[in-house]
């Protein structure tokens, strides 16, 4: 007898129990983002994060992995993915990358993204422009998702549009080690979804398909190294780093950005795209 394989794709009907837990993800996300402020700790946003997550009934995901026991990653400047929430109080000029997950009935929501503490009359323009290339790169992932035949067109889109961004001798490194995932009863299921391009095609783009998408990316290599916590991973070099994340469903009418209150619609209207809400 041949194992039993679950499908990638998901039905209209587990499609619709993925909302709620993006939408939970997505409002436990922007708490934590509107809390980043100099004076600021990690842990004090970690805890902003899961009462907002907890008051909507949902449970933080990140804390069903083995070892792990915050909501939140908290990823600060030269570190990439995985920062351990802790008092490490964020200062002027940071850069700092927040993924957030949530678990509502047993369905999951995965969503990242980075913001610069503002650091009045200091010149920030190189993290925010790393931070600028990085989300647009996800929406231009995103965006190829819609009308993609295979899922190799999202990491290609991701990187030819971190490419044309390179100028005055700027190189921005994609990271190969992680990657994005599908999403659904587990936070990290098949496929994997690479951000850069790929020789094989992947699976076929088509209704029920739901994945995690997210470019890591930095001022300079891609090479990391994991940090004595054994969660925290930076970049060998030092050098800065930007993270962005979103969970989409693709149905019989288009996609839908689950992690966005809008369904992305904002963001992919320059790209062309529509988003239509999962029914």
């Amino acid at each position: 007898m041949r194992p039993f394989r679950r499908s990638i794709y998901k039905s209209p009907a587990q499609l619709r129990q993925l909302v709620e837990p993006g939408l939970v993800t997505a409002r436990a996300l922007r708490a934590a983002l509107d809390a980043v402020a100099p004076g600021a700790t990690t842990l004090e946003l970690d805890a902003i994060a899961e009462a907002s997550i907890r008051a909507a009934g949902g449970v933080p995901n990140f804390m069903k992995e083995p070892g792990y026991h915050h909501t939140l990653c908290v990823s600060v400047n030269d570190e990439v993915v995985h920062g351990v929430p802790g008092g490490r109080v964020l200062e002027p000029g940071d850069v700092v990358s927040i993924d957030c997950g949530a678990e509502v009935d047993g369905w999951n929501g995965d969503s990242a993204a980075t913001v610069v503490v503002p650091n009045p009359g200091a010149d920030l323009r190189t993290g925010r422009e790393l931070n600028r290339v990085t989300e647009q790169s996800l929406w231009h992932g995103i965006a190829a998702l819609s009308r993609a035949a295979h899922l190799s067109e999202v990491g290609a889109a991701i990187e030819d549009y971190i490419r044309s961004q390179e100028r005055d001798g700027v190189r921005y490194g994609i990271l190969e080690d992680y990657v994005g995932h599908g999403i659904g009863r587990s936070m990290h299921e098949d496929p994997p979804v690479f951000n850069y391009r790929v020789k094989q095609r992947g699976p076929e783009v088509k209704p029920g398909l739901v994945i995690a998408i997210e470019p890591m990316v930095t001022l300079g290599t891609i090479e990391t190294v994991i940090e004595d916590d054994a969660w925290t991973i930076t970049t060998e070099d030092g050098s800065l780093a930007a993270h962005w994340e979103h969970s989409v469903a693709v149905h019989d009418k288009g996609i839908w950005v689950l992690t966005a209150e809008d369904g992305g619609a904002e963001a992919l209207a320059p790209l062309g795209v529509r988003p239509v809400p999962v029914a």
